[in-house]
């Protein structure tokens, strides 16, 4: 009797087939045409401005220096005013908590209604929150700085903050109510026949089971509003103007010599927060998707 012995097998080497090589080469390009101006951002950033005179836009600085970030930060001009885009910062900030919880918060309860409670009207509502949602932002301006003149919130925080709200609306009802329709109705039915009224199923089976799109909401209404320049401009009065809205007066400041190290330190400085955000949360994001965000 002969025996045959079985060798273990490893994984299979990867074969570089033509196929293969020209995806690799198309990502490799996307990848430089993405981040070479965030690479020249940089190192302009970290240059002084006597090696920017020179005109080498690739090459690294030889006396790198912080000088122009702690500039852009705490003394930059914009304007008459010379505090930096700190201030922007805060504001930023102080417009975007509030503006993301409510909109957030009144995404998810009107998607749950337009789910599982079905109204009268709930789709002509939700028709009419989707023609919102494509409508272009520059058709409100006029009506919306009536109505907050009217009631006393033009050029404030409040005001700024229901704008959001308003604008964000739209979307956060089509992810949250398109979220909750793969939900199985058993469990709504069950939760009924247990007594559950509206409130109480919504806080202890809705939301428990809503991290992913609360997620991928958050991401959303984070970046849409920390990057927003319009409506700071407009709604938030110059007491209140975000951090886009500061930058932009750093970059177009004329008085004395044009700065690009710092003009480019106070822009990533902006990006910052969207960034960060993204690359915590990006594997988030792309589960909240596959959870549900497009489905119904």
């Amino acid at each position: 009797m002969s025996t045959t012995t079985m060798e273990p097998q490893g994984p299979r080497p990867t074969r570089l087939t033509p196929a293969r090589i020209g995806v690799y080469a198309f990502l490799v390009v996307s990848a430089a045409f993405f981040l070479l101006p965030l690479y020249v951002m940089l190192i302009t950033s970290i240059k002084p401005m006597a090696e920017i005179r020179l005109g080498n836009l690739f090459s690294f600085p030889l006396a790198p220096t912080i000088e122009p970030w702690i500039k852009a930060w705490t003394y930059a001009c914009t304007g008459v005013n010379c505090d930096g885009i700190k201030v922007g910062f805060l504001n930023s900030f102080r417009i975007l908590v509030p503006s993301v919880i409510v909109s957030i918060a009144l995404g998810a309860t009107i998607g749950y209604a337009l789910s599982f409670w079905r109204p009268r009207g709930a789709n002509f509502l939700f028709a009419v929150l989707l023609l919102g949602a494509f409508i272009p932002y520059q058709v409100f301006l006029y009506p919306l700085v009536r109505m907050l003149s009217t009631v006393g919130l033009y050029n404030s925080l409040p005001g700024i903050v229901v704008v959001h709200t308003i604008f964000g609306l739209p979307l956060m009802t089509l992810l949250f109510r398109n979220f909750y329709a793969g939900i199985p109705i058993d469990l709504f039915k069950a939760a009924r026949v247990d007594g559950g009224g509206f409130w109480a199923i919504f806080f202890r089976l809705m939301l428990p089971l809503s991290t992913p799109i609360i997620i991928v909401a958050v991401i959303l209404q984070v970046t849409g509003i920390w990057n927003d320049f319009l409506f700071g401009l407009i709604f938030a009065g110059r007491e209140n103007f975000p951090m886009t809205v500061e930058l932009n007066n750093v970059v177009n400041t004329t008085t004395g010599e044009r700065e690009y190290n710092v003009n480019m330190a106070a822009t990533i400085l902006t990006a910052l927060v969207p960034l960060i955000v993204y690359f915590v949360s990006g594997r988030w994001f792309v589960r909240g998707i596959a959870a549900g965000a497009v489905k119904g």
